[in-house]
């Protein structure tokens, strides 16, 4: 009888200069199914790796350069001893940054830059720039976030691994307001605007799509009912044919005026929807999230559900 083959354990090492978006990425992997630890040293990470719960979860070890014990070669050379491993696909995801964009979020946080506690920011950029080229030039996967906002990011992100978790396509369903563009990276967009606004109703101003008394109001529309019945139908079709492929990740969006009523009251009752056919879904909500509420969140589909219970 032939065996089975070794379960291959993912290792992703995050690492990059302070301010360029290591956190975002790790609570991203996190969100996305990764057993995720952040600030490790690097001289602990093979006792870690080697432990009996190791093969449970995917890591995402996050790595930072201000740490006592770090060290280039010392990267360099986990790096090498993992990737060689017959048992192991470790793959070091470098988050870069131009200089000056960097200077300016510290600017923006009144923030010290670590390497240079009594000097400019820019001092301690471009020493943490120089002290990781190298790392920067070995890296699997590099990532400028120059450019990204933290939702773009994310985005990124969950583009590069949310298949890592052996659990199918991942589908991500988002939200947001037409007045700031589409999010990036979306494969499919529905715009709400059409439905009746609570907006103009004085008593559901103030609340958003996740109110009950808001979601209530938007799919009391008459062209409600049929809009889901047919975005379904649709996806039931394109979903399938899309896991078929090999896609790892599929993204849907909802757009209306403020992205925070009638878009997320579809993101929240399409991914119910999808969650229960058994997709794996996580949710979106752009602009609630700009306002402070990290509203990133799994669905765990139907048969996941019943087994907890």
């Amino acid at each position: 009888m032939k065996a089975n083959p070794t379960p291959s354990q993912r290792v992703v090492l995050v690492t990059g200069p302070s301010g360029a978006g290591r956190s975002t990425a790790i609570n991203t992997l996190e969100d996305l199914g990764f057993e995720a630890i952040d600030n490790i040293p690097v001289s602990l990470i093979p006792r870690l790796i080697d432990g009996a719960n190791a093969l449970a979860q995917p890591l995402a070890l996050g790595i930072d350069a201000r740490n006592r014990d770090f060290s280039v070669e010392g990267l360099m050379e986990l790096h090498a001893v993992l990737s060689s491993r017959g048992d192991m696909n470790c793959e070091l995801l470098y988050l870069d940054c131009l200089p000056d964009i960097l200077s300016r979020r510290y600017s923006e946080t009144r923030r010290r830059h670590p390497l240079a506690p009594d000097e400019s920011p820019a001092d301690g950029i471009a020493r943490e720039l120089a002290l990781l080229e190298d790392v920067k030039t070995r890296a699997d996967i590099l990532v400028d976030t120059s450019e990204l906002t933290i939702h773009d990011l994310r985005a990124e992100i969950e583009n590069w691994f949310s298949d890592a978790t052996g659990q199918g396509m991942a589908i991500s369903i988002h939200s947001f307001s037409y007045k700031r563009g589409l999010p990036q990276g979306l494969d499919m967009a529905f715009d709400c605007r059409f439905l009746r606004n609570p907006h103009w109703e004085p008593d559901l101003r103030r609340f958003t799509g996740l109110d009950r008394q808001v979601s209530d109001y938007v799919a009391a529309d008459k062209r409600y009912d049929v809009f889901v019945k047919h975005i379904m139908e649709l996806l039931g079709v394109v979903l399938p044919g899309c896991l078929d492929e090999g896609k790892a990740h599929f993204s849907v969006g909802f757009g209306c005026t403020g992205g925070k009523h009638r878009s997320v009251t579809l993101t929240e009752a399409v991914a119910a929807a999808l969650a229960k056919q058994s997709w794996r879904v996580s949710i979106r909500h752009r602009e609630l999230e700009r306002q402070g509420v990290r509203v990133t969140t799994p669905v765990a589909p139907e048969s996941e559900r019943e087994a907890s219970e």
